[in-house]
């Protein structure tokens, strides 16, 4: 499901790519599209899943059904209440809002306002997709994995429908993109109602004082909104550096995220969200060897994925961006200069991801402290990193001192998971690592000498790159798993079978 969402959302910004390319418009999209997507990580995806998710797994394993919907009822009004108040806020505030997270826009007059525009029909999707946040908690929480994770795509098909016929009606064009992001966010929480409702567990409005396990939410929501979110942090502050740079930098470094994203997502996101009730319910349970042996299976997954994913970002940059963007209104310098942050962005890719892995260890213990310390170092380490990289290798440089703040993040994680006797490796982890290397090697050279000259691919049509890069990367992930294959690897060693 994750998958197709991702496929989707491929095709959304080969749409953007096309019909408006690198320019004023689009960086004006991009930071007032970042602002809410900060806000999403935050309150939704990031800090409250994390903190609602361990406790809603504990009262449905240990509470009646009935003390878990009136947790559920009393989240939803604590979350849809003060999610509705930072929604006005952000509109009204667009201005300063702008200024802040942005201040090179403030020397051209026509990109500042046009950005505050779009912020304020863009803010509210942060109350519309926190609500859907809530509801795929539960679902998640029920074992219901399928809906939560197609639910993204209905903000891609919003902005496919808005940008092929809602563009040619607006002035200016770019408000489109605005708008779908708007219908967007109705839509995803639409469709997640139903679902809701086949469970008997769509949350009815109380305002009567919520129980302990809704402020025990709220409290566990404090500290997890800077640990869960120092990524989105980072990038935020990124842009503020970005601003400062030429005309373009930001959308280089979205373009480039976009691509990095698709396994992030959908490894880092699919292996998280499977994770965490999982690991909740064996702390809930005792089964500490279970939930050591959970974690190990995840490290795992993600090694065996993540790696040929990055190698094959690095690889295939130029193939990839010229065969998704190189068309329209984007231009052969704007491919070289998102290779640039793609390639960066490659290097910190498994860290990406594993933090993603790493992070529910804590947070099913229902222990904060500990990623949130974590988090503030990364920061720190982050930003230190920009200051030293902006010069030397300007955008690409704000790309790379993410991807190296994530290992960072990843690898205190795992040191604390290991010192606080929490995560135990199961035994064959050296013979695993060297197959891995192994078949990466293999990989590697089937795409170096199948991809050719970084050139060939700024030439022909759409319709033959894309042909082109489809036999390339069946060749490459063929190589790979047949190289595993060979040393002995079988997919049933990889199958981790649970009851919900």
């Amino acid at each position: 499901m994750t998958f197709i969402s991702r496929i989707l959302g491929f095709l959304r910004d080969i749409l953007i790519a096309r019909i408006f390319g690198a320019g004023m418009a689009t960086d004006a999209f991009f930071v007032a599209f970042r602002i809410p997507n900060l806000l999403r990580r935050i309150f939704a995806e990031g800090a409250f899943s994390q903190a609602f998710v361990p406790i809603l797994a504990e009262y449905k394993n240990t509470r009646t059904p009935e003390e878990t919907r009136h947790l559920i009822d009393h989240i939803t009004v604590l979350l849809g209440t003060t999610l509705f108040v930072i929604t006005l806020i952000g509109i009204l505030t667009a201005p300063f809002i702008i200024y802040i997270s942005a201040p090179g826009f403030s020397d051209n007059p026509e990109k500042f306002n046009l950005t505050v525009e779009l912020l304020q029909i863009t803010f509210p999707y942060i109350l519309f997709i926190s609500l859907v946040a809530l509801a795929g908690g539960i679902l998640n929480t029920y074992g219901q994995f399928n809906v939560p994770a197609i639910t993204p795509a209905f903000l891609n098909l919003s902005f496919i429908g808005c940008a092929l016929w809602l563009t040619p009606l607006l002035d200016p064009p770019v408000l489109a993109l605005a708008w779908a992001v708007f219908i967007g966010g109705i839509l995803q929480l639409a469709f997640q109602l139903p679902y809701l409702l086949k469970l008997q567990l769509m949350p009815r409005i109380r305002f009567n004082n919520p129980d302990t396990g809704a402020w025990r939410v709220i409290k566990q929501m404090g500290p997890a909104i800077f640990g869960v979110s120092v990524g989105q942090i980072s990038l935020l502050i990124n842009t503020i550096f970005a601003s400062l740079l030429v005309t373009g930098s930001v959308s280089w470094l979205y373009y480039a995220d976009r691509l990095m994203e698709f396994p992030a997502g959908l490894l880092g996101v699919a292996l998280g969200t499977i994770l965490l009730p999982s690991l909740a319910r064996h702390y809930n349970n005792h089964s500490n060897e279970e939930f050591s042996r959970l974690l190990d299976w995840g490290l795992r997954m993600t090694m065996l994925l993540t790696l040929p994913a990055a190698l094959a970002l690095a690889l295939l940059s130029v193939p990839l961006i010229a065969t998704l963007f190189h068309h329209g209104a984007f231009t052969e310098q704007d491919v070289w200069m998102t290779r640039n942050a793609l390639v960066a962005y490659s290097i910190g890719l498994l860290g990406l991801i594993l933090v993603k892995v790493l992070a529910p260890g804590f947070y099913a213990r229902q222990n904060i402290k500990t990623p949130v310390k974590i988090a503030i170092v990364t920061l720190v380490a982050t930003q230190m990193m920009n200051l030293a990289f902006i010069i030397p290798f300007q955008h690409a440089g704000l790309a790379l001192a993410i991807g190296l703040g994530a290992c960072i993040n990843a690898s205190l994680l795992y040191y604390k998971l290991r010192s606080h006797a929490i995560y135990q490796p199961q035994p064959g982890w050296l013979v695993f690592f060297v197959k891995i290397i192994i078949a990466l090697a293999v990989m590697g050279l089937v795409l170096w000498f199948a991809t050719g000259s970084d050139t060939s691919w700024l030439q022909g049509t759409i319709y033959e790159r894309a042909i082109r890069l489809s036999w390339i990367i069946a060749a490459g992930a063929a190589s790979y798993f047949a190289a595993l294959w060979t040393l002995g690897f079988r997919i049933k060693d990889f199958v981790q079978k649970q009851t919900i």
